[in-house]
């Protein structure tokens, strides 16, 4: 877990049949984006089809690891297999799979693996474990007995034993996972659903065993993985255990062509900083098009988050967090992006829930390293701000306050009430966020 707790900044993503479609189902925009099969009733011979269309010709691993390697990630991790059942990957033991059933005829993930290692980018493969719509033996009890399951083409959800589906498909693509394209760092399973104990620790000592250094994130299901995951959240308060947030930059996961509002760089960086100041990693998604591209919205926003990164991770990586994770510099907002997307009755509402913060507001956001406090001035409106939290009171010695990736001297005084730091004039970097360095003497 040592280089996962240090990496603090992933790639997430969502790539699938789902990409061909883009949102839309027989002339209209479709129920449920990216879970759309569901929502639609889809039956799986027509849902299958969408393959026939499926060729990636734009597709380029190395820009794809480029890209998050320049936006300051240090992982990625994709969809194997999401809810559809379809595997984005070689699967001798199933032949729904994209080499089997496209136009494309090749295994992307073994691009991506080797892009992966040539860039020295760690790796993860997503894996649904608990919802499949290919497969006749998995029920689902949420949010009532089969509320996620295919009940088009498996109707009696009485009938179905997940053991079964577990031994048939789950086991087999797992190995394949596993053995077909050499290091692995990561196994991200998604929705454990109905996994019994046995079966958790059955599949855990079956990646072991193969790669005893992947590690595994909590859905594996009975809290067996090695670190927990929130989805589309971000925790209240200090995490002491390792965990991590999967947040989207746009409302879905996969490519939808309509989701064109996107949350601004300022706004992700400041996730990422709330998400390491309490502890943990964001994994950040982006949802490529069928064609093999990541959007340029989403490269944008990349590129600009990059830019700022190269200037200031290094109050980032390999950081915990300090005594205190932040420090409000107003009560007043700068505004408010992108409002919360409206809570449906149905509650089947996992594939839009953003329960994130959209607010923008002057703030400071702490970590720490190596004896030193790192300082981010989030969203500055004053070209002066008091830290109150390093106040001369609190015995708090400084010795000295620098800002991160320049040499011009830093004006600052610490006294009773707090440090003050005369901010630049000039912040060269499209993103207000300021990063101090402090040395306590």
């Amino acid at each position: 877990m040592d280089w996962w707790k240090d990496a603090k900044f992933g790639m997430f993503m969502h790539w699938g049949l789902y990409s061909q479609t883009a949102g839309y189902w027989d002339g209209h925009i479709a129920k449920g984006n990216e879970h759309f099969m569901i929502h639609e009733k889809i039956s799986l011979k027509d849902y299958g089809k969408i393959a026939n269309d499926f060729n990636p010709v734009n597709y380029d691993a190395e820009k794809w690891v480029l890209t998050a390697k320049q936006a300051g990630m240090k992982y990625i991790v994709i969809t194997s297999k999401h809810h559809d059942g379809f595997a984005m990957f070689n699967s001798p033991s199933n032949d729904y799979n994209i080499v089997e059933r496209t136009p494309y005829g090749k295994d992307p993930m073994k691009a991506l693996v080797d892009a992966c290692h040539k860039h020295e980018m760690k790796f993860g493969f997503y894996y649904s474990l608990g919802r499949d719509w290919e497969d006749p033996d998995v029920p689902t009890n949420k949010p009532f007995k089969g509320g996620r399951s295919n009940l088009v083409d498996y109707p009696d959800e009485d009938i179905k034993v997940f053991s079964r589906y577990f031994e048939r498909k789950v086991t087999p693509q797992i190995k394949e996972l596993l053995t077909q394209y050499g290091k692995i760092d990561i196994i991200w399973f998604d929705t454990p659903e109905g996994i019994s104990l046995e079966e958790s620790k059955e599949l855990k000592d079956l990646i072991l065993s193969i790669q005893p250094h992947c590690i595994i994130n909590s859905r594996i299901g009975n809290s067996l993985g090695d670190y927990k995951v929130t989805e589309q959240e971000i925790v209240k308060g200090l995490e002491v255990e390792p965990w991590e947030a999967c947040i989207t930059m746009g409302k879905n996961w996969g490519y939808i062509e309509y989701d064109t509002i996107y949350k601004s760089s300022e706004l992700m960086t400041r996730q990422l900083l709330e998400i390491v100041s309490k502890g943990g990693n964001l994994l950040l998604n982006n949802g490529p098009t069928a064609k093999g591209e990541i959007t340029n919205l989403a490269q944008e926003r990349l590129a600009e988050m990059g830019v700022w990164m190269k200037q200031n991770s290094e109050g980032i990586y390999g950081t915990k967090p300090w005594n205190v994770q932040s420090e409000r510099l107003t009560e007043v907002s700068k505004n408010t992006e992108m409002v919360n997307a409206s809570e449906e009755e149905n509650t089947m509402k996992d594939n839009l829930h953003d329960g994130t913060s959209k607010e923008i507001f002057p703030e400071v956001r702490f970590t720490s390293k190596y004896g030193f406090i790192y300082a981010y001035v989030c969203s500055p409106t004053e070209k002066e701000v008091l830290i109150k939290s390093l106040s001369a009171q609190k015995d708090i010695k400084i010795k000295s306050v620098s800002q991160l990736n320049t040499s011009e001297k830093v004006v600052w005084k610490q006294t009773k009430d707090g440090l003050k730091i005369q901010l630049p004039d000039d912040n060269q970097n499209e993103i207000p966020i300021i990063g101090f360095k402090i040395q306590l003497k």
